[in-house]
Order: structure tokens, then C-alpha cells, then sequence
């Protein structure tokens, strides 16, 4: 039963990426001269993301909680326990640009668009192709555009967070941008490392409350990480308890 539910997931999620694919495409095209900063694009490629969760027959996501609207020039950061991490922050109803590593900008139909709505590709193994890649962050923000980061920079292997990098909270301070602390829980089963099989998983999205760093400098970066990083942990601890329900089999 599972591998028939597997085979139906991995068909669903191809099928949905492609119509995902060609509905970017039609948005990009429709608003191409006067949307310069991709929102409309940008929100159907995560319309998509959630629409692969919605028709799923193996996940149930969702958001517990607040839901914020449009954080404007905003730094969000979230603990990384799975890809399915994605299509689960998707759910927030604003758009915003993801810090991602390359080689997930040439993955068919979902790469594609990530690059048309003009996510930011980053390569870690090169501190200057970092630097830049920052660099695009930090205009976004000045557009008033929220940027997505996993300050762990990947996923956890083991369920609990690693240490996050400074980069995340640098870039926030150097542009005055707040940091917004998100915790997602339950989607480490959704897509297993050794294992094609999508898994039963109900992931669970919590939204904090926003960190100002006006009045920092560098100097308070590891006093600036350490509150996201304490918030994002009290959060992801009060969703834990509601994913055990999900499904196994």
C-alpha cells in the first residue's frame, strides 16, 4: 500500500510542478513590464508548492497559529529538517525570495521557475559567489521584498537543529531589516534521504514574532542569533506534539 500511494505522490507531484511550470510561465509573460520585482510570478510558483501539499495524498501541511501579513523588509528565517520544508513555508499568504543552493535552480519545471521569479541561487563552497549572493539579498530587501534563509545552511540528519550561521543575521543588520523566526516540524518523513517513496507526514508550520535590529551592529550578531534561534526552538517545541498524530504505515 504504500509504494501504490508512493507511485500515486510521485505522479501527482510531476503533474503539479509541470501545470506549475506553464502557469509561472503565463504569469511571468502577462506581467513581465510592470511587475520588475516578480511578486505575481513569484506567488504562483508558491501557489504551486502548496497546491502539490493540498492535492498530496501522503501530506497534510499547514500553518498553527498567527499568520502575519506581508512583513515588508523582512529577514525570515526558519530550522531545515526536510525539502518538503519548502512547500510547507509556502503556505504563508506573502511573497518573498528564497536563498537556495544552485543546483537546485536546474531541477526541471520547479528550478525553472525559481529562476524566473528570481529566487537567489547560492553556492556555499565559494565565500565570494556567497558574498554576492548576499548581495542580491540585500536588495531585494531594499525593495521591500522578505528574504527566505535556513541559517543551519542544510538540512538536520538527525531531527534536531545545528548551529545556525551569521550570515542570515549579518545581512539583516546591515540593511535594517527585521528578522522574522519560523519553525516547521513533522516534514523529516516526507521525502527520506535513502528512500524514493514520499513518506506519510503532517507538517506543521509557527510563525514568531518579528526581532528589530535597528540600533545593531556586527557586534550584536551573536546576541541577535541566539533570539531567533531560542524563539524558532520554543516554537518548533509546542508543534512537535501535533504531528505524532500523523499517519504511518
Amino acid at each position: 500500500m504504500r509504494t501504490l500511494l508512493a507511485i500515486i505522490a510521485c505522479i501527482q507531484l510531476l503533474l503539479v510542478a509541470i501545470i506549475g511550470w506553464a502557469a509561472v510561465v503565463l504569469v511571468y509573460g502577462l506581467t513581465f513590464w510592470f511587475d520588475p520585482r516578480r511578486i505575481w510570478s513569484g506567488r504562483a510558483l508558491r501557489r504551486t508548492a502548496q497546491a502539490a501539499c493540498t492535492f498530496s495524498p501522503v501530506w497534510r501541511f499547514r500553518i498553527h497559529g498567527r499568520i502575519p501579513k506581508n512583513p515588508g523588509k523582512t529577514v525570515c528565517v526558519s530550522n531545515h529538517c526536510s525539502h518538503t520544508d519548502v512547500f510547507l513555508i509556502c503556505h504563508v499568504p506573502w511573497e518573498m525570495k528564497w536563498l537556495a543552493k544552485r543546483s537546485l535552480f536546474d531541477i526541471p519545471f520547479i528550478g525553472w521557475s525559481m529562476r524566473l521569479v528570481k529566487d537567489v541561487p547560492i553556492d556555499r563552497a565559494s565565500p565570494s559567489a556567497a558574498k554576492a549572493a548576499l548581495g542580491k539579498c540585500a536588495r531585494w530587501l531594499d525593495q521591500g521584498v522578505p528574504v527566505m534563509i535556513f541559517p543551519e545552511g542544510t538540512r538536520s540528519k538527525t531531527g534536531e537543529m545545528q548551529p545556525f550561521k551569521d550570515g542570515a543575521f549579518r545581512l539583516a543588520i546591515d540593511t535594517g531589516a527585521d528578522v522574522l523566526p519560523m519553525a516547521v516540524a513533522g516534514t523529516d518523513g516526507a521525502l527520506s534521504k535513502h528512500d524514493w517513496r514520499p513518506g506519510s507526514a503532517r507538517g506543521i508550520l509557527s510563525i514568531g514574532q518579528a526581532i528589530s535590529t535597528q540600533g545593531m551592529t556586527h557586534a550584536d550578531v551573536p546576541k541577535l542569533r541566539a533570539a531567533a534561534r531560542e524563539q524558532i526552538m520554543t516554537l518548533r517545541a509546542e508543534i512537535l506534539p501535533l504531528t505524532a498524530s500523523r499517519e504511518t504505515s
